[in-house]
């Protein structure tokens, strides 16, 4: 057969593999080699197939994702996270919806030294989901919320996505975190925005709390402080050129296990969990990368990407046309695959059409981001409300489900802002040089 024709053969059976629930890094590994050695032969896939393995793992930049993944395990295990929910919850949780209010925003302080969906909204949901049972909110606003609003660990940098965005399309992680900072906070406002309203409309969703003094506020206003050190000491010196990526994430994690330390938090079994899941966090996205390299050279070999992006480009349609539909077709995508896996598979294939357009690709990434980010909640693998099943296992997943669609029209809203205003994206980035 045609390199065409084998390329469109070898993405159904990856697709068809994904269905049957073989991990996505070996899936992609497979089909690769095997594509590979199919359009060439089967020497130069085994020397591709050890090239990439040794490459990925010994890469540098790649040393950047353990750096920062391993910052947030430190940051749960220092109790930093449950901090962030005390100082939030003293000043909004009077307010009518207070608790998920304070839910909202303890996710955007803690994705600030995390980077992960799924280990955000793990975090608060353990936090904040007993709190809101105790004070009898509903369920479906309350799990609802904390998985949307566990979205946020991959748009506030640092950010594990961006940081493979970055590596996949050769831009700077450090432009791509900053680009992030001013959507994840307006994307944090919408949030809180949606529970406002909700909570107007029908306020037996979330009661209000009782009322705190200012002297309490203030008082509890530190609970902020080890957490905006660590954002200030890691991503502040990435922006002032202070650091590398990868030396930023170090010292993060660094920072993390000092407090855990001082605080006298961090035990040695807190210690030697959180590593664990930082190395198995880590390793996963490494393995996906891996597999994502191998199945790239693949497609590359099939002409695949370079006769789409000549066909899309020549389409009698505008630019912002053609992005819309990579857009929806990410959108969709979404509802299939792990957002990680999703964009390692895709890139490839819809970055050499964007490059064609004159798309800024730091734009781009934001856009991607944020699909990525709706992703992650939309059924039927949506990953955090499986993580929310599993911390609150007595609420039915159609609930947990039922309970994103607000914060998901939240998500679309931002996403169609920043297409007509993609300065809320670029400005920040056109301020550092790296």
């Amino acid at each position: 057969m045609s390199p065409e024709t084998a390329g469109l053969v070898g993405i159904g059976l990856l697709l068809i593999l994904f269905l049957l629930r073989m991990p996505v890094a070996f899936a992609m590994a497979l089909v690769g080699f095997i594509g590979f050695a199919y359009l060439s032969s089967l020497d130069p896939a085994l020397s591709l197939l050890s090239q990439d393995i040794f490459e990925t793992f010994s890469s540098y930049p790649l040393s950047v994702i353990p750096m920062f993944i391993l910052m947030g395990s430190f940051a749960f295990a220092s109790g930093i996270s449950e901090r962030l929910y005390n100082t939030t919850y003293t000043w909004v949780g009077s307010l009518r919806g207070g608790l998920t209010i304070a839910t909202v925003l303890a996710c955007a302080g803690f994705a600030a030294i995390c980077g992960s969906t799924a280990a955000t909204a793990a975090t608060m949901g353990r936090i904040a989901l007993p709190e809101m049972r105790k004070y009898k909110y509903d369920m479906t606003l309350a799990t609802g919320t904390v998985a949307s609003a566990g979205t946020l660990g991959i748009m506030i940098p640092p950010s594990t996505v961006f940081i493979v965005y970055g590596i996949l399309v050769e831009q700077s992680i450090g432009k791509l975190f900053v680009a992030g900072i001013i959507p994840g906070g307006i994307l944090s406002l919408l949030f809180v925005a949606t529970v406002a309203i909700l909570c107007w409309r029908n306020p037996g969703l979330g009661p209000a709390g009782s009322p705190t003094t200012w002297k309490a506020k203030v008082k509890a206003t530190g609970g902020v402080l080890p957490a905006l050190i660590l954002f200030l000491l890691a991503i502040g010196g990435l922006f002032l050129g202070w650091f590398s990526p990868t030396q930023a994430g170090a010292i993060g994690a660094g920072g993390a296990l000092l407090i855990g330390l001082i605080r006298r938090k961090l035990t040695w079994k807190n210690f030697f969990e959180s590593g664990k899941d930082g190395l198995l966090t880590a390793c996963m996205v490494l393995f996906i990368i891996t597999g994502g390299v191998i199945f790239g050279h693949f497609l590359a070999v099939s002409t695949i990407p370079f006769l789409l992006a000549d066909w899309v480009s020549n389409l009698p349609i505008s630019r912002m046309a053609i992005v819309a539909v990579i857009i929806f077709i990410y959108f969709i995508g979404g509802f299939f695959m792990d957002s990680m896996a999703l964009i390692v598979v895709t890139i490839p294939i819809f970055y050499p059409i964007v490059q064609k357009l004159g798309v800024d690709p730091i734009w781009f990434g934001v856009i991607i981001v944020l699909v990525a980010e709706m992703g992650v909640i939309t059924p039927p693998v949506g990953v955090n409300v499986f993580v929310i099943k599993g911390i609150a296992p007595d609420i039915p997943l159609h609930l947990i489900f039922r309970g994103i669609f607000p914060f998901l029209a939240a998500l679309i809203i931002l996403t169609i802002i920043i297409i007509f205003i993609p300065q809320i994206a670029t400005f920040l980035p056109s301020l550092v040089s790296y």
